[in-house]
């Protein structure tokens, strides 16, 4: 019992210093202003807002995220060390000056976290010479070889059948196509068969022939 004693004495010490130090933060707290912190979140470009930016303050475990517009807005405490952070800029810290009308207007500006890494060159070779070698390893087939039956009147044929138009016939189909269109809206599209000056023009060409 007499070795207790001083453990348990020593014990309510500590105690009470964690305590009184703790009462004591919270009064420093308590004689800081309280403000509203509000503001935007744009890139180096200073047009861009950029959403999902943390803003917090780390000694008080408390903050909060910019919204889609980069806009946030939280309370803070004067004196408060902020920290704005964001995956691909630059971690920036920020002190709350003294407010006006218990509001702090801010516009904070991220830079981008740029990372150069080295070139990397990924070739399934591990060397120079064993690349010459494999090329020079390669058996390839002979051109004349390669285009011999390719060029007969029937695939010649099929490739003039499904070859494109070029702009000028591409032109033309819709120039014709336009005339069609207009003949049809002004009455049904005439036969050249059925017009008997046409045939009277046959006949008179076969009688000259004669």
């Amino acid at each position: 019992m007499a070795v207790l004693k001083p453990m348990v004495k020593s014990s309510i010490i500590i105690l009470l210093g964690v305590v009184i130090f703790l009462f004591s933060t919270d009064l420093r707290a308590q004689g800081q202003e309280i403000v509203q912190l509000t503001g935007v979140i744009v890139a180096d470009d200073g047009q861009t807002n950029i959403p999902g930016v943390h803003v917090y303050v780390p000694t008080h475990g408390r903050g909060t995220t910019s919204n889609a517009y980069g806009y946030f807005s939280m309370p803070v405490l004067v004196g408060d060390h902020l920290v704005i952070s964001s995956i691909g800029f630059i971690k920036q810290t920020f002190i709350v000056p003294d407010g006006i009308n218990g509001r702090v207007n801010v516009v904070f500006k991220i830079v981008t976290d740029t990372l150069y890494l080295e070139n990397i060159d990924i070739t399934p070779f591990l060397s120079e010479k064993m690349f010459k070698q494999t090329i020079l390893a390669m058996n390839l087939p002979d051109p004349g070889e390669m285009v011999k039956g390719r060029l007969d009147g029937i695939t010649l044929a099929e490739m003039a059948r499904n070859m494109p138009y070029d702009a000028g016939l591409n032109a033309s189909y819709y120039f014709n196509q336009q005339l069609y269109y207009m003949q049809d809206s002004y009455g049904p599209r005439s036969n050249p068969f059925l017009n008997p000056f046409n045939w009277s023009k046959f006949i008179n060409s076969l009688n000259k022939k004669k």
